[in-house]
C-alpha cells in the first residue's frame, strides 16, 4: 500500500492525465461501480444453492433413415471404333 509521498505523486499524475474537469466524473463512476460490486457480492452470498447447469433437454429418438435407393449401374462403355474396310489388297 502506498504511503504518504507515493499517494501524493499518484494523485498528481491522475490530475495531470485526466484534468481537473474529469475528476468529479471519474470519482462518481468509481463510486457507482463500487456500489454495484458490493450489491452483486451480497446477492451472491445470499444464494444458498450453488449454480448448477440447466438439465439437458431430452434427446428425441432419431427417425430411422430411409435406405438410399440403389444406384443405377454405370452405362456400358462405348463400342470400339469400327475398322476401315479392306479391298482385299
Amino acid at each position: 500500500m502506498p504511503g504518504g509521498p507515493e499517494l501524493i505523486i499518484i494523485l498528481v499524475v491522475v490530475l495531470v492525465l485526466f484534468g481537473g474537469s474529469q475528476l468529479p466524473k471519474l470519482a462518481k463512476n468509481l463510486g457507482k461501480a463500487q456500489k454495484e460490486f458490493k450489491e452483486g457480492m451480497g446477492e451472491g452470498a445470499q444464494s444458498s444453492t450453488p449454480m448448477q447447469p440447466p438439465p439437458a433437454p431430452p434427446q428425441a429418438a432419431a427417425p430411422p433413415q430411409a435406405a438410399a435407393p440403389p444406384q443405377a449401374a454405370a452405362p456400358p462403355p462405348p463400342p470400339p471404333p469400327a475398322a476401315p474396310p479392306t479391298n482385299g489388297q
